[in-house]
């Protein structure tokens, strides 16, 4: 079992020397404890990564209730600590890192069928699918390329398209209008970052 601080050394060195500090070291003090809870409970880092997708299609499916917001932060929850799970019981491996990969955009993909169950367009969820793939896909690409910088930090990240979730379903839950036009205002915000991300890619490559 890791200490605490070579928990944290162990993550910071998985993420380009990233600093453990703000809320960065609040969410791994968090995910330490986490981690000790799931090895005493003998759960797997790739069985929380299962559990996280298992939650994102359960999201879909009750999207028109309260319970999809329920799921919608346990799926968050498990992806959020999969990964720090898999550092503290000395698991982590490429296909662990592979597997989260790709549960992380089909967890996405039910996530905006979810959109689409409260009245999204089918253009316009497949479009903000589409998009966040394209960036997480250029980031991926250019780990492969020994890019070994963390690189810039869109307003689109993975957390936040989750919280627009959160939003609309709430809004769609309190039949606030305006649900489309959040999710094309949305949409505009993740072409920025994936721009962004390309002209990162750009500056390192060429």
């Amino acid at each position: 079992m890791l200490t605490k601080e070579e928990f944290y050394a162990k993550w910071s060195s998985l993420h380009s020397d990233a600093p453990v500090s703000g809320v960065v070291a609040w969410w791994l003090k968090i995910s330490y404890r986490c981690g000790l809870i799931a090895t005493l409970l003998r759960i797997s880092p790739n069985a929380l990564t299962i559990l996280g997708l298992i939650s994102a299609v359960i999201t879909a499916f009750t999207a028109t209730s309260w319970w999809a917001l329920v799921f919608l932060v346990f799926s968050l929850f498990c992806d959020g600590i999969d990964g720090s799970v898999a550092i503290f019981q000395k698991r982590d491996s490429a296909w662990g890192a592979t597997l989260d990969s790709v549960v992380d955009r089909v967890s996405e993909a039910f996530w905006l069928y979810a959109l689409y169950v409260i009245g999204i367009p089918a253009w316009l969820a497949i479009s903000l699918w589409s998009v966040a793939a394209f960036q997480e896909y250029a980031r991926a690409k250019l780990s492969s390329l020994k890019v070994s910088e963390i690189g810039i930090v869109t307003p689109a990240e993975r957390p936040v398209r989750a919280s627009f979730l959160f939003i609309t379903l709430v809004m769609y839950q309190l039949g606030i209008p305006g649900i489309e036009f959040v999710a094309i205002g949305f949409l505009a915000i993740q072409i920025i970052s994936f721009i962004l991300v390309a002209r990162f890619a750009h500056s390192q490559l060429h």
